[in-house]
């Protein structure tokens, strides 16, 4: 498989600031159709929230996603893909880490874009795909 992250990626995904509130990154996902939000520094990726990250560590607790900022609880170490890297490696990656979407930052750490595993799966072979799919969900 020749195609790049670069190739198949969500290019200048949607991202929040530091001090951005949960329920500010709700209405980003919503907005955009997406389980993931980027919180940046100006371009440089520090953390990302996700759906799953709301759900277990704001509503399943009891805690105000008003109150609470989006950075608190979101996922700091994060794993990360490079633009010019093969889908293979973004695969490897995913089944790895046990994770569906991939922040893509430059080696200066400036976020570009995301690749989901709905991204893989439209660009790489079908068995291939079913592989990281049940690697993930194990």
């Amino acid at each position: 498989m020749a195609k790049k992250i670069n190739d198949v990626m969500t290019k200048s995904p949607q991202t929040i600031g530091r001090d951005a509130s949960v329920v500010d990154a709700a209405r980003v996902m919503r907005d955009a159709d997406t389980g993931i939000v980027p919180i940046v520094d100006g371009e440089r990726l520090l953390a990302a929230i996700t759906d799953r990250d709301v759900t277990v560590r704001i509503v399943a607790d009891g805690g105000d996603p008003n109150a609470t900022r989006a950075f608190d609880v979101a996922s700091r170490e994060l794993v990360t893909v490079d633009p010019q890297q093969s889908l293979d490696e973004a695969l490897r990656l995913m089944a790895e880490h046990k994770v569906r979407r991939l922040p893509v930052c430059e080696e200066d750490g400036k976020l570009v874009g995301i690749v989901a595993q709905a991204d893989v799966a439209r660009h790489a072979n079908d068995e291939r795909t079913g592989e990281v799919v049940e690697r993930i969900s194990s």
